[in-house]
């Protein structure tokens, strides 16, 4: 069979539409890896180029994030009506199949790896069935090698994305992954991300760890940063503030060559912090986390959510003010986002709060829901007016404008997003 999988675009009113460096979805390449060489893929990223709907397959199989299913729904509709056989999976597919249903022949349900082969032999046997869900959970070492030359290698500011653990030993009420994947934490092997790592050619200076907590077991860390250490890479991932507790794993990831981590602060309130399971965080060290982290030449990328619900308007300035005496490297502060799926969604939903099931507004930019201490409007003008304002060329300027070494990152990644935001804004 001839297979293509495909990345939906995202929507013009979100800011993942306008930003110029764009990184491929490392599920497809993953996908292309389970699929036994009998059959022909190809990877089409709709955020790089077109459809080209008379160029049919036998077989489409999308990735559905929220944000990303109306158009996911309109492209599995169109190409249905061509005669051309869909699946559908995902984290949205996944918390939602009968939904996915009305716009494909089959969901996978949760982890591709137990059941992607099986789907293919029933679709060459014209027997798909409605689901497919594995059982259990595929084990780490089990996991593929992603077919990275199916990407677009001129597309995207790079392909050098590699993932060694999934899930994360956290359970915050918020988090798409943890409702994913179940509140599991697998790592691979350290052997073969190394091979992994040796592999790559283009880019090879630079590599993305995709990981939603590299440091979530500390000892698997440091046997990964040893190893790393042999390479000279640059590299970035995503890490809990538990990191700095840990002097050896903070050395090991900063001489093995850790630029920047993207670090769930999440909140300057205690209360939210309770509210979200976010435990492990304590808003009285996050100076003293992101200080250790400047002085191991380790840029931060911090997240901040907006909208909780011991936030009132005061929370927009409050941040500000801190971002810019910490001299943070660059900020996520998305609005409060109840994921279908995820806990707070469950509570929000049982509290009558969700006023909005757009699922194209679910980019973490739109409000969505009741906050309790200001109204919608108040959230999303705060919102907006707060990443314009960290991303102004004054304030990049006063928080980066030095010669840490994670500049080579984040100069770049200040400039799009400031460009991104303004764009987005000025409509």
């Amino acid at each position: 069979m001839r297979i293509k999988i495909i990345a939906p675009k995202w929507p013009m009113h979100s800011i993942w539409s306008r930003l110029y460096f764009k990184f491929p979805y490392l599920s497809t390449a993953v996908l292309g890896a389970l699929t036994p060489p009998v059959h022909e893929v190809v990877i089409h990223d709709e955020n790089l180029k077109a459809i080209d709907y008379s160029d049919a397959p036998d077989l489409v199989a999308i990735t559905v994030l929220t944000p990303l299913a109306p158009r996911a729904y309109e492209i599995a509709d169109e190409y249905r009506s061509r005669g051309v056989k869909v699946a559908l999976g995902g984290f949205h597919a996944t918390w939602r199949p009968e939904e996915a249903l009305g716009h494909a022949d089959a969901v996978v349900i949760g982890e591709a790896e137990g059941v992607w082969p099986e789907l293919l032999m029933d679709a060459e046997a014209g027997t798909l069935k409605k689901t497919y869900k594995a059982d259990g959970r595929p084990a780490a070492a089990d996991l593929p090698v992603p077919r990275r030359e199916l990407l677009d290698g001129k597309g995207y500011f790079f392909t050098n994305i590699l993932q060694t653990t999934r899930g994360c030993p956290f359970d915050c009420k918020f988090c798409s992954v943890t409702a994913f994947y179940g509140g599991t934490y697998r790592f691979r092997p350290v052997e073969e991300i190394e091979k992994e790592v040796q592999s790559f050619t283009k880019g090879a200076g630079f590599v993305l760890f995709v990981d939603d907590n590299i440091v979530g077991n500390p000892a698997y860390a440091k046997r990964l940063f040893a190893m790393l250490k042999n390479y000279k890479k640059k590299w970035m991932s995503q890490a809990s503030t538990t990191i700095i507790k840990d002097p050896e794993l903070l050395k090991l990831a900063s001489e093995s060559g850790c630029y920047g981590l993207f670090m769930g602060f999440e909140s300057l309130t205690q209360e939210n912090l309770d509210m979200m399971g976010k435990k492990m965080n304590a808003i009285e060290k996050y100076r003293d986390v992101i200080s250790k982290l400047h002085d191991h030449g380790i840029g931060v990328h911090g997240s901040f959510i907006l909208g909780y619900d011991h936030d009132d308007t005061t929370v927009f300035d409050n941040l500000l003010d801190f971002t810019r005496g910490v001299r943070l490297d660059a900020a996520f502060m998305p609005v409060l986002t109840p994921f279908p799926g995820t806990e707070i969604y469950k509570q929000l939903e049982a509290e009558g709060r969700i006023i909005n099931r757009d699922w194209s507004l679910y980019d973490m930019e739109h409000v969505v829901f009741k906050p309790k201490k200001m109204t919608p409007e108040q959230l999303q003008e705060g919102h907006d007016r707060t990443n314009r304002e960290f991303y102004s060329a004054s304030n990049i300027f006063s928080r980066i404008g030095n010669l840490r070494r994670s500049l080579w990152i984040f100069g770049p990644m200040n400039w799009d997003l400031r460009q991104a935001w303004r764009k987005k804004l000025e409509g």
